[in-house]
């Protein structure tokens, strides 16, 4: 059974994001928001949690396209290859912000992704989700929760994913009602920014 847990964007309870950070060291799931839609999400350097995820979204986890949540810019050289100044600049620019930034990975991406040439990027402008990834101490993956309804692609209500997500998470945060549009997702590993889907985000960056 998840648990449902009340954290305040305004003003993250400390206690409350340490509990979650304990249940993603040890290889939990989690349900949380973030400035577009709410993720699914688990520690990328959890093997056994992340082919949980790539489980529950059908996919094979070598196969899956997992964006990592980081808290802000300054921990990118971990994951991320170099990156010429005009590139570094268009993600100072719109981060934290609604998009996906495609970049190229390098030799750091934890051992089930070595095989990808790229990583999706994300910083959210939802506090609570920068609390959480400062607290663990390296970024969480997320995928976003789709509802079957296809009139809402994404689940707005906390109370609603808890519902359907119960047996197959360990904690649904509730961070008030989310979005339902997915964030933009901008290519940047060639010379010209390509736009691979408009979401939440200008696509004029």
């Amino acid at each position: 059974m998840a648990e449902l847990i009340k954290i305040y964007e305004e003003n993250p309870s400390e206690k409350e994001i340490r509990k979650v950070v304990k249940v993603l060291k040890s290889g939990g799931l989690v349900i949380y928001p973030t400035d577009t839609v709410y993720g699914l999400g688990c520690d990328i350097n959890n093997t056994s949690a992340l082919e949980k995820v790539a489980r529950l979204k059908g996919v094979k986890l070598d196969k899956a396209n997992f964006s990592f949540i980081c808290e802000d810019l300054s921990n990118l050289s971990e994951y991320v290859a170099q990156i010429n100044s005009s590139t570094f600049k268009v993600l100072k620019r719109n981060l934290p912000g609604p998009y996906t930034f495609i970049l190229p990975g390098n030799n750091n991406l934890p051992a089930v992704f070595k095989k990808k040439k790229t990583v999706g990027i994300r910083v959210p402008d939802n506090t609570i989700a920068q609390a959480i990834v400062a607290q663990l101490g390296n970024p969480i993956i997320s995928t976003s929760i789709k509802d079957e309804d296809e009139v809402i692609e994404y689940t707005t209500d906390p109370e609603l994913i808890k519902e359907k997500w119960d047996k197959l998470v360990d904690i649904v945060i509730d961070g008030g009602f989310g979005g339902n549009i997915g964030s933009t997702i901008i290519d940047l590993t060639t010379d010209e920014p390509t736009l691979i889907r408009e979401g939440k985000g200008s696509v004029e960056i």
